[in-house]
C-alpha cells in the first residue's frame, strides 16, 4: 500500500500500519465516501492513517491536491514534516492572501483561524482541483459560529473530506461541519463516527500508556471582593464560585500548594528517569504570568531552568521541537501543548490550569499517553476537584458530540432558573485575594479505581506513591497501589491511640483547620449561609483571629461551638 514508509518513524508516520489504521483504511476504500470521520484516541496514530490515505488517493488520481487544517501554527509545521518523510510536499507557510504556492507542493497546511480569515479564497482554490481536505481535530470547527461557517463555505466543494479527532465531544452545542448527526432516541442528535478507536482498545493493544492521576487537596484561605475571609478544603462541598476560588488559590504560585505539588512531580520524574533516562515533564498553566512563576519555582526546585513556551512568542514551535528531541527535564506552557503537539517522551504532567471542561482535560492528558516501549506509564498531578477526578476515572469511556434542539435547551435552562432559589452561586465570582494554601496528597486514580489515604505532602505515605517504578505493566501498577493502601491502613493510628499526641504543632493545626472547615461546609449546606459569614459568626461568638492564624485552642473552641449549633439547631 503506497507509499513505503522510511525506516525511521517520524511524528505522524509509522513503518507499518497498525491494525486499527489498516481496518479504517480498508473500510474507507470499500465505501469510498466523500466525508469520513475517524475518531481515535490521542497517540493512536491518526496522522499516519490520514497521510497513508492521502498518498493512496493521489496514486489513484482520485485527488490531486491536499489541504490540511490544524488547530495551531505549530501543528501545521508538524503535519508538513510528517508528510515530507513519506514524500508528500505540504506548504506550512501558505497564506490565504497570497492565493498560490510553489508547484513543488502537492498541498498546503493552515489553521482554522486562517480559514476564517478568507474562506472565499479557499473555496476557489478547493474548486480548482480535486481536493482532499483533512480537518485535524475537527471539533475546533465548532469553536465559534464564524469558524464553522467559514469551514463549511471554504470546503463544501471539496472532492473528499477527512475529519479527524481524538475528543469527539464538545462542551457546547455548536454543530461541527460535515459531521453526521443522527437521532439518539431521546430527542437529541448524536455525532456518528465512520470509524472509532478508543483509549481502552489502544491500551489493550499497547499503543498508549496507562495513566496514574495523583490528586492533591489541602487547606485554602482567601479574601473575597466583599472583604470576607474564607477558609476551605480544596475539593470539599463548596458552591461553584467558592470551588473556583479555592482552585485559583491552590494554583497561586505565591502559596505553598503549587511548590509542594511541583516538588512531588519532580520527585516522580526523577524516579521515572531512573528507568527512562530521557523522560520529561510538562506543566500546563492557566496564563503567561502563572507560567513564568511556575518556571521560576521549578528552577528553584531542580536547579535548572525549564523550557518556557508562551503562545505569542515567535520561537514557540522551535522550543517545543527542541524539547521533544532533547532530554531537558521540564517544559512549562500555556494551553499551546494541550492538543496535537507530539512529545512522546512526556511522562509526568502537572494540570495547573483553572480550565476544567472535559474536552480540555482529555486534550491535555492526551499529551502523555503515547507509548514508546512496553511497560511505560504516565503520571499526571491534578487538583483534587470532583469534576477532574470524574474525568480521570472515566478515561476509557467513549463520548460523542450531542446536540439538543435550541428550543429544548432554552426551555430546560428556563426551568432550572425558575426552580432554583437565589444563593451564593448566583453571585458573580468577582475578584479575590489568595491568602495562603497548603498541599495534602489525597489519592491516586488509576484504571477507574481510587487508592491511598490523605497524607501530608512530603510524608512517607506520599513517597510510597511517588516512588512507583517507572516501568511496570498495568496489573503490576494496580497490585502495588493496593499494597501501599493496605500498608497505610495498617499504619493509621486508631481512635484513642497515642500517636495523635505526638503530632507536631503544624500537623495538629492543619488537622483542626480541616475539621473546622468540614463542619462549616456542613453548616453551609444546612443553612445556605456563605462560608465567610459562618466563619465570621464563629469569630464573633468565640473571639480570636482569622482561621489561618488561630491557635489550636481557638480552633477547638470554634469546632465545639459549631457542633453545639448543629445539635441545638440555633446560634447564640
Amino acid at each position: 500500500m503506497p507509499p513505503a514508509f522510511p525506516a525511521r518513524a517520524a511524528w505522524g508516520t509509522v513503518k507499518n500500519l497498525r491494525a486499527w489504521q489498516t481496518a479504517a483504511l480498508e473500510q474507507y476504500l470499500e465505501t469510498n465516501p466523500r466525508d469520513f470521520l475517524a475518531v481515535a484516541t490521542p497517540g493512536a496514530g491518526k496522522t499516519s492513517f490520514a497521510l497513508t490515505l492521502a498518498a493512496h488517493l493521489l496514486s489513484r488520481r482520485q485527488i490531486d491536491r491536499i489541504i490540511v487544517v490544524a488547530p495551531t501554527e505549530h501543528l501545521k509545521t508538524q503535519w508538513a514534516e510528517a508528510a515530507a518523510r513519506i514524500h508528500l510536499a505540504i506548504d506550512p507557510a501558505f497564506g490565504v492572501k497570497q492565493g498560490r504556492t510553489s508547484r513543488d507542493f502537492v498541498g498546503v497546511a493552515l489553521t482554522y483561524a486562517g480559514v476564517a480569515a478568507n474562506p472565499l479564497a479557499l473555496r476557489i482554490r478547493t474548486e480548482g482541483f480535486k481536493t482532499l481536505v483533512i480537518l485535524d481535530e475537527v471539533h475546533h470547527a465548532g469553536d465559534a459560529l464564524s469558524w464553522g461557517e467559514a469551514v463549511r463555505e471554504a470546503f463544501e466543494p471539496a472532492a473528499r473530506r477527512l475529519m479527524l479527532t481524538g475528543t469527539p465531544f464538545r462542551s457546547d452545542t455548536n454543530p461541527i461541519p460535515f459531521v453526521r448527526y443522527e437521532p439518539d432516541g431521546s430527542g437529541a442528535l448524536r455525532s456518528r463516527p465512520d470509524y472509532s478507536y478508543g483509549y481502552a482498545e489502544a491500551l489493550a493493544d499497547g499503543i498508549v500508556r496507562p495513566v496514574l492521576f495523583l490528586a492533591y487537596s489541602g487547606e485554602m484561605q482567601w479574601r473575597t471582593s466583599a472583604g470576607d475571609e474564607v477558609a476551605a478544603r480544596l475539593g470539599g462541598p463548596l458552591t461553584k464560585d467558592l470551588a473556583s476560588q479555592a482552585l485559583r488559590t491552590a494554583l497561586d504560585p505565591q502559596g505553598s500548594w503549587m511548590p509542594a505539588v511541583l516538588r512531588a512531580a519532580d520527585t516522580r520524574l526523577t524516579e521515572i528517569r531512573s528507568h527512562v533516562p530521557d523522560a520529561g515533564g510538562l506543566v500546563i498553566a492557566t496564563d503567561q504570568t502563572a507560567a513564568r512563576a511556575y518556571a521560576d519555582l521549578l528552577r528553584t526546585i531542580t536547579g535548572t531552568r525549564p523550557v518556557l513556551v508562551l503562545s505569542d512568542e515567535p520561537q514557540s514551535s522551535k522550543k517545543i521541537s527542541a524539547f521533544a528531541d532533547g532530554d531537558a527535564r521540564w517544559m512549562v506552557a500555556v494551553r499551546m501543548v494541550s492538543e496535537g503537539v507530539d512529545v512522546p517522551r512526556l511522562a509526568v504532567g502537572v494540570y495547573a490550569t483553572s480550565t476544567s471542561t472535559p474536552l480540555f482535560f482529555a486534550q491535555a492528558v492526551g499529551r502523555f499517553v503515547r507509548a514508546r516501549s512496553k511497560g511505560e506509564s504516565a503520571s499526571v498531578f491534578v487538583p483534587s476537584v470532583p469534576s477532574l477526578l470524574l474525568y480521570a476515572s472515566e478515561m476509557e469511556r467513549e463520548r460523542d458530540h450531542v446536540l439538543r434542539a435550541t428550543a429544548e435547551v432554552d426551555e430546560a435552562e428556563l426551568l432550572v432558573a425558575a426552580e432554583r432559589t437565589l444563593s451564593e452561586a448566583d453571585v458573580p465570582e468577582g475578584e479575590f485575594t489568595a491568602l495562603g494554601s497548603e498541599a495534602d496528597f489525597d489519592r491516586v486514580v488509576f484504571d477507574g479505581g481510587e487508592f491511598g489515604l490523605t497524607a501530608q505532602a512530603g510524608s512517607e505515605e506520599e513517597q510510597d506513591y511517588l516512588g512507583l517504578p517507572g516501568l511496570l505493566e498495568p496489573d503490576q501498577v494496580k497490585d502495588l497501589l493496593r499494597r501501599h493502601q493496605a500498608n497505610h491502613l495498617s499504619r493509621t493510628p486508631q481512635e484513642g491511640g497515642t500517636e495523635a499526641s505526638t503530632r507536631s504543632t503544624h500537623e495538629e493545626l492543619r488537622g483542626l483547620r480541616r475539621d473546622l472547615n468540614g463542619l462549616v461546609a456542613a453548616w453551609h449546606h444546612r443553612t445556605d449561609q456563605p462560608h465567610g459569614v459562618i466563619h465570621a459568626s464563629l469569630r464573633a461568638a468565640c473571639g480570636g483571629p482569622p482561621t489561618a492564624i488561630a491557635s489550636a485552642e481557638e480552633l477547638q473552641e470554634r469546632i465545639d461551638r459549631i457542633r453545639e449549633w448543629a445539635v441545638t439547631g440555633r446560634r447564640d
